[in-house]
Order: C-alpha cells, then structure tokens, then sequence
C-alpha cells in the first residue's frame, strides 16, 4: 500500500451546496420503493458468458414470479442478443400487462434511434438515457466543458421526445447522470433539471431522474446527503419517480440504498443477490428481506428463496456465497453452542405460545419459513463448537425425541467428540444413529426379551433376563442365559429396577424418568428416558417402541446395562 494513502486518495467526491439531515428523523420506511430488476441488462453484462436468448426467457419469468413491476431487459444496440431478446418478449406477447420493461441507451444519436427500432410495439417501456457528468469524465474522457455535457443530454432528451412520439408504443423516459459520485450535485442537478425541461412531466406523465453509485466513493451518509439535496431541488418534483442505482465498491450498497430511500428516493434499481459490474450492484433480495424484518411489506415474493436461488445459479453460473443474507446456505444456522441453546430455548418459548404473533427468536432476525427454509436442515447444525442445546434441538426437530435437561450435557459433549475427532459437521441422521448406539441399543450384558406384571397390594414383576458372555439374544430361540426374576414395587417400572437390583446385586438410585409420545415419524411411537445415579455418576438408557411401558424397561435396562459395564464388565451367571 502506498505510503502517502491520504494523497493519492483524499475525497474524491462532492457535498451539496446546502446540507440538510432530515432523513436522518426518520426511523424507517413506511412503504417499499418501486422495484427495477436491472439483471438483464447490468447484472448479464457482468457475467463471464453473458446468458442467451431462452435463458434471458427464462429469467424474465422468473422476475416476473417474484412480483417486479420493471425490468430492464437490456442494451438493445449493444448486440444482436440484446436486440432480440427485447423483439422476443414484444412480438410473443410474453410481457404481462402490469410490468414495464426498461431500455437502456447512451446520448448518442445512432444508438438511441437503434433502440427505438427495438422497443417498437412494446405495452409499455421505460427508454433509460445517460451520459456521464463527472469531472474525471469530462476532462480526462469527453475532454468537453460543463455546458458541453449538459448539451449531450440535452440533445439525447430532445430525440427521445421525438422518436417517442414517432414510434408505436407508450413510454416514459428515464435520465440518469452517470458517473454521478464523482459530479458536483448542484451541476448534477442542473442537468437533470435541463433534461427535465425537455420532457415537461406530469403528474399523469411521470418522468424518471435515476442517481447511480458508478463507482462508490463516499459514506452512506454522504449519499443520504446528496438525494436529499436532490429530492429538494429538482423540477417538476412531483411529476418525477427519484431513483437510486447502488453500486456496491465500498460495500455499502445496501445502506446507499435504504439511506436514499429515507432521503426521498421512490425507486432503487439493483439485482438478485447484488450481481453486476466489479463488486456488483445492491442486493435488492437483501433491501426486499430487510423492509420485512421492519414489518413493512416489500411487494416481492422470495417466500421460495432458495428455488429462486437455484434457477439463479444455473441461469447465470454464478454462486450465491454462504454468508449472503437470507439466501446463503449458513445465515440461519449457529454451530456455537451459547447461540444454539438460545434459539433452542427461543423456539421453545415460540410454540408455547409466549411471543404472541411477533417473531422475538435471539439470533434469527427473521422466521426461516417466511423465506422457504427449514429449521430442521438450515437453523441448527453440529459440529465440535456446538453445544447440547443445539443437539437436543435437532434430535427433537429432526426425530421428535426430548431428551431430558439432566442428560442434555453427556449427550453433548459425545457428539462434540465425535465431530472433534473427525474433524466435520454431523449431519442429523448420523447424530440420531450415534444416539441410538449409546442410548437405545446398549445391551452388551443383559437384555429383557420378555416381562409379565401382577397386581395386588403392590406390583409385582416376572422379569425375564437373557444373558451370556456378552453377546445378546432376543429372539428367544437361545435359552443360554436366560432366567426369570420375580421382585416387587411400587410401580411397573419399579418392581422391574427392583428384580435387577436382586439379580445383578447392585445399588443404585432411580433418579430420572421421563417419557414422551414421538412427535416424528409414527405418531404411535412413545419414548422414554431412564437416569440411575450409582455414587457419583448418573447412567442414561432410552427405549422407543409402541408400547410406553415396553419402553421404559428398555431404557432402563439399557442404563443398567451401562452401570454393569462399568461397574463389573461382563457378567457370565
């Protein structure tokens, strides 16, 4: 980096004569701008193969789907492609009666009349005219004076006008002071305001002034400063539609966007999910999501955003990064652990009815489902930061098993290990197949195949035990091992913790029993969770089966199972 930064850069870039911050009283917006996709034209210039004529198709669909109202569809004299494309939408009638589609056009003469040759017959169509008005460009470029400048757009308004009239169609004209953050604003005005003149809008005949970021030079705030400057000295102002063209070179595109609209813009130009030029231009996805999040309706649909995202990636090959808001694979998903207990309890405290209808999640500024994500897939995921908040939410979104608080730690720090050793992600089926290693299918020592109950003062328990070596046979068909146990209680469960104690001679504290009917997969299922606590180390055994009783001596035995083979490894009676 050069040494003298604050030579060679400095402030490229102008303040209005008068400065106001009105926009800054305002908290947010009440009302979404008017929408233009620009995709077709700014974003498919960007792309290394520029999209053909069936995929441009394709994607004005799309647009249309999402609820765009304009679309620039492109550059019609700047190729072949771009020019029948345009015919395309006009002469097969594709272009629904609620939307505008929008040209684009220099101040030169040749190139505006071959645009008129373009959008010839269309219901309605924007015909966008710029020129460049910054001091760089005017010197080092056009090398022409200020009154020079004005003249070139001056002229291309005047030919606009006339080949509008002369041409089968209906359009409104749109000016835009290229290079606009390098220009002084007053003369910036100025030339609008020339442009204007030529056109006399009204309120029936609205014209467009469009202010574009080219390349962004200043603070958001800065930007702020100029629309308003804008929005307050500008002709005709309420015959005009002010619009802002965001660019994205400093990373604010986002923020000149929305800043300008509290300024007075009415209208943003931008792209899905900010493609265009060098950095690209505003992620108007973003700008949509972001009035949402405020409670203010955006007027566009990516309630599907990742079937949005989808189509995008195939139609322009381009790759929607991971982190990008609302669209990207990771935005909704924690791995830390302090953040997955959050959400965790966050969402429980959501369906048990406490938040009411507001949407008060911590670290989801928005509802998942609102954009078409899963909480299952997209909110929670394990790796070795995670921790047992964001395991037991995944096995009970994922698989409808709530663990008990009490065993939320063990199970925690097992998968931690897990994913630690291995170095990944563990992806919800492989958490429930670890879980069910350890907790639903530990019968190394001893299984109970079968189990009779009576009832008289108490409960009372033929517990049937099949043992052997280790190995483990439930079918019955092996009778090595197998012995009936009979033992008393205060309960089922009891009587059959009891009739272990007495067979296995061993002591332990019946700590922990829950149970819980299976909220995924059969409805019919029922779970339970056994802790028996033996000094100072709890044990933990779950069972799922139809049967709740059925289940609960699983986990049980599967605890003691655990206790055994710590206590006195394999067992041969």
């Amino acid at each position: 980096m050069d040494a003298n930064v604050k030579e060679k850069y400095g402030k490229a870039y102008f303040m209005p004569p008068e400065v106001t911050y009105d926009w800054v009283k305002r908290e947010t917006v009440a009302k979404p701008p008017v929408w233009c996709s620009v995709d077709l034209r700014d974003g498919n210039q960007a792309l290394i193969e520029p999209m053909g004529l069936e995929e441009k198709i394709e994607f004005f669909r799309m647009l249309v789907e999402i609820g765009f109202k304009e679309i620039e569809v492109g550059f019609p004299a700047a190729s072949d492609t771009e020019y029948q494309f345009l015919r395309a939408l006009i002469e097969r009638n594709m272009i629904p009666a609620d939307v505008t589609v929008q040209v684009l056009t220099q101040a030169r003469e040749h190139i505006i009349r071959r645009t008129f040759e373009a959008v010839k017959g269309a219901p309605h169509a924007i015909v966008h005219l710029y020129n460049s008005t910054s001091v760089a460009q005017r010197e080092q470029v056009f090398k022409k004076s200020r009154e020079e400048v004005k003249k070139l757009a001056v002229n291309g308004a005047i030919l606009l006008k006339e080949l509008a009239e002369e041409t089968d169609g209906n359009f409104t004209f749109e000016y835009s002071p290229e290079s606009f953050p390098g220009t002084e604003v007053d003369y910036a005005v100025e030339v609008c305001n020339a442009v204007l003149d030529v056109w006399k809008p009204s309120k029936e005949r609205k014209a467009i002034i469009n202010i574009p970021t080219t390349v962004q030079i200043a603070m958001p705030h800065i930007f702020a400063c100029q629309v308003e400057y804008i929005h307050k000295h500008l002709k005709y102002r309420e015959a005009v539609t002010l619009s802002v063209h965001p660019h994205n070179d400093r990373g604010c595109g986002i923020s000149d966007a929305e800043f300008g609209v509290l300024a007075g813009a009415d209208r943003v130009e931008g792209t899905l999910f900010g493609n265009g030029e060098r950095t690209g231009n505003v992620d108007i996805v973003t700008l949509a999501m972001n009035m949402v999040c405020h409670g203010v309706e955006s007027g566009l649909d990516f309630g599907n955003i990742m079937r949005i995202r989808e189509k995008y990636e195939q139609l322009t090959g381009m790759h929607v990064h991971e982190r990008t808001p609302y669209a990207g694979d990771l935005v909704f998903t924690a791995f830390s652990g302090s953040h997955q207990d959050a959400i965790s309890k966050g969402m429980a405290w959501r369906e048990e009815g406490k938040s009411g209808k507001r949407w008060e999640v911590p670290y989801l500024p928005i509802d998942p489902e609102d954009v078409g994500r899963e909480y299952e897939s997209d909110v929670i995921r394990i790796n070795s930061q995670s921790g047992k908040g964001g395991i037991a939410f995944v096995l009970k979104q994922n698989f409808g098993l709530s663990i008990p608080a009490g065993m939320r730690e063990e199970v925690g720090y097992l998968m931690k290990g897990v994913s630690d050793a291995g170095h990944r992600e563990l992806m919800p089926e492989e958490i429930y197949e670890i879980f069910k290693e350890h907790y639903i299918l530990p019968r190394q020592i001893f299984d109970i195949p079968e189990c009779h109950f009576r009832q008289g003062g108490g409960i009372s328990a033929e517990v049937t035990i099949l043992c052997g070596n280790g190995k483990i046979s439930t079918d019955g068909r092996n009778p090595e091992g197998r012995e009936t146990i009979v033992a008393a209680g205060n309960g089922r469960l009891d009587a059959v913790s009891n009739a272990l104690k007495q067979y296995f001679n061993i002591s332990y504290e019946l700590s922990v029993y829950e149970q819980h009917a299976v909220s995924k997969g059969s409805a019919s299922k029922g779970a339970a969770y056994v802790g028996i606590r033996s000094g100072k180390e709890t044990y933990w055994g779950v069972g799922v089966d139809e049967d709740i009783i059925r289940s609960s001596i699983a986990a049980l035995a599967g605890a003691v199972n655990k206790l055994l083979k710590k206590e006195k490894g394999d067992i041969d009676k």
